[in-house]
């Protein structure tokens, strides 16, 4: 890949949250903010990004981070490599998920900038 800028993705995320690529303006906006790379996110904390964004959509305001943040809280745990978002107490907008995402670990790929838009992750925390 010669020094080009890349990053890992869980395939669960496309699956089961339907994010795409590339990145929204808010989705990579909100990485920047928290200054995460993609998979360094829950896929949990993905679906809550999601469905902030769809019910923006339905209100027919833009979704802004700042408004997202309020919102929710960063957490790491520990040592462990991903971080998760939480809600705030007082300030529920989404209540947990039925059910968490299991084995996606090991289900991930990589990836990278076409020929045609080589500066498509520039400014992106990788």
């Amino acid at each position: 890949m010669g020094g080009k800028p890349f990053f890992f993705f869980y395939q669960t995320l496309f699956k089961r949250v339907s994010l795409r690529l590339p990145f929204t303006a808010f989705e990579r906006e909100l990485l920047t903010e928290i200054n995460i790379a993609p998979a360094q996110l829950h896929p949990n904390s993905w679906a809550f990004v999601r469905a902030f964004q769809i019910l923006c959509g339905y209100l027919g305001v833009p979704p802004s981070v700042d408004v997202f943040l309020h919102f929710f809280e960063v957490k790491k745990q520990g040592k462990n490599l991903w971080v998760s978002f939480s809600g705030i107490a007082g300030r529920i907008l989404l209540t947990l998920f039925q059910n968490s995402y299991k084995g996606w670990k090991g289900k991930f790929f990589r990836v990278c900038c076409a020929k045609h838009d080589p500066a498509a992750l520039d400014g992106f925390p990788l």
